[in-house]
């Protein structure tokens, strides 16, 4: 499964495995997810962590711009953790277009993202 997700204890905080390619069936059941948690508690901090991922279909990068768009306010933090500098320079591209605080981190950083993303 290409995308793969869980709430974490935190009420606010949800961590997203993506791997593979995306496509518009992943987010069918990642959407609603979000936003059940944003309709919760409001903000929300997310940690998406890209192992062998490959990006996303034309469907897929569709929904991610469509949710992206609707919840940019929503979003307080959002952690990379990636392994290719396209992901790098993508979480930088992101920052523009939200008022999140957004920061990269490589896998061999992921404990720290998970701490990053928890603390104010």
């Amino acid at each position: 499964m290409p995308l793969q997700f869980e709430e974490m204890a935190e009420e606010n905080v949800i961590e997203a495995h993506l791997s593979g390619k995306l496509g518009g069936e992943d987010y069918e059941r990642f959407t609603p997810e979000v936003e059940r948690m944003i309709n919760k508690g409001g903000k929300i901090r997310m940690l998406t962590d890209m192992h062998d991922f490959h990006g996303w279909d034309a469907r897929g990068l569709w929904e991610e711009f469509k949710l992206d768009v609707r919840h940019a306010k929503d979003l307080e933090r959002l952690a990379v953790v990636g392994e290719k500098k396209w992901q790098q320079w993508m979480a930088r591209i992101c920052q523009p277009f939200t008022d999140a605080k957004i920061r990269y981190f490589d896998h061999s950083q992921m404990e720290q993202a998970r701490s990053w993303i928890r603390n104010n």
